[in-house]
């Protein structure tokens, strides 16, 4: 069964790049969010297996959408991957708090970004 994987980041061109290396090399498919309450809503009504998620977004951050996921009885479930720029050690504390499955840092390979993601998540034969 193909895998379906939900990328939120506010940057167009992340996302489009992100989405072109699951879809072409690892044949996922892709939903896309610019804003966490977009991928709130995307998350709650469409069948995702992952979330590619972003920390820095405008609306809602990566950690406040990570805990309204987890809230959530339909995605508490959902492993989530975090995207980010910055990884301090506070974040590292608060990314194990919330439980989430691994941490991709940008800037991050096009090329290889779908194994990392298949690696953390057990995807890879």
């Amino acid at each position: 069964m193909t895998k379906r994987i939900l990328i939120v980041d506010d940057e167009d061109d992340i996302r489009d790049v992100v989405q072109v290396s699951l879809e072409e090399f690892a044949g996922w498919q892709t939903l896309s969010a610019a804003s966490g309450m977009e991928a709130l809503c995307l998350a709650t009504t469409e069948p995702v297996d992952a979330v590619l998620l972003d920390i820095s977004m405008p609306d809602m951050d990566g950690f406040e959408l990570c805990e309204a996921l987890q809230n959530h009885p339909k995605t508490q479930n959902l492993p989530v991957i975090v995207l980010t720029a910055k990884v301090l050690p506070s974040d590292q504390q608060r990314f194990t708090q919330l439980d989430v499955a691994g941490v991709i840092t940008k800037p991050f390979d096009p090329m290889t970004i779908w194994q990392q993601i298949g690696a953390i998540l057990g995807w890879l034969a």
